[in-house]
This record gives structure tokens, C-alpha cells and sequence, in this order.
């Protein structure tokens, strides 16, 4: 998987996610080198979803806002992934932040925010019974 000061990368294959966990904050390919990794994960895995612990070190930066918009997005629509997580704290202290991403990305996926794994697993249970 992928490890760096910034950020790890892991592909959980019991909820078929690949979880993005950010330690501190980072721009450019900090940032954008953890996020093409994910998307590698989602494209070998049929029906990978992907999660984003924003908890720690998760901060807006103009450019790569962007660069999800133009990057990130069209290449992670190409996936099967349908639904994009976020795991919050529970201050929800990235509110502004998330929601100017979430316009975006509510055009391609379900969004949604949760306050842990467990939530998470939850949603995915429900979805996964809905498409039997």
C-alpha cells in the first residue's frame, strides 16, 4: 500500500474500499500522488468504494481543489466506484471545505459523511443489499 508523511493509502477487502487516511496537511503531489494511487485500487477491484479520513490534516488548497475537479474526478468516474465517504470529526470542522468538493462530486458519486469505519460499513450494508 501506499505510506507517506502525509497520507496512507490501504485497500480494505472485507468492505472492498480503499481508505485514503491524511496525517497533516499537504499540497501538489503530496497530495495528488496518494489520491492516483487510490484510483489504481478502485480500478483493480470491481465494485471499490472509496473513503477518506479527513480527521487530521485535511485542508483546502485552491490548486488541488482544482486539479480533483479536473484530475481526480474524470479518472475515478471511470472506475466502478459509486459512492465516496468522508469520515469527519465529529465538530465536523472541515464543513466548508468538504461541502465546496461535494458539489462537484455529488455529479458522479453518493456522497456521504461519517463519524467512523463502523458508519461506513453500515451505509455500504445497505447499499450492497439494495443491488441484490
Amino acid at each position: 500500500m501506499y505510506r507517506s508523511e502525509f497520507c496512507d493509502v490501504d485497500y480494505n477487502k472485507e468492505l472492498n474500499i480503499v481508505l485514503v487516511t491524511w496525517k497533516k496537511f499537504c499540497r501538489q503531489n503530496d497530495y495528488r500522488n496518494p489520491l492516483l494511487y487510490a484510483i489504481e485500487i478502485m480500478k483493480e477491484n470491481n465494485g471499490c468504494q472509496y473513503v477518506a479520513d479527513t480527521r487530521t490534516g485535511f485542508e483546502d488548497d485552491a490548486d488541488d481543489t482544482q486539479w480533483i475537479f479536473d484530475v481526480f474526478l474524470p479518472k475515478a468516474a471511470e472506475t466502478s466506484c459509486k459512492m465516496i465517504f468522508f469520515i469527519i470529526d465529529k465538530d465536523n470542522s472541515l464543513k466548508e471545505e468538504l461541502e465546496n468538493q461535494s458539489v462537484e462530486l455529488k455529479k458522479f458519486f453518493d456522497v456521504h459523511y461519517c463519524f467512523g469505519l463502523d458508519k461506513v460499513k453500515d451505509l455500504l450494508d445497505i447499499y450492497r443489499n439494495k443491488k441484490i
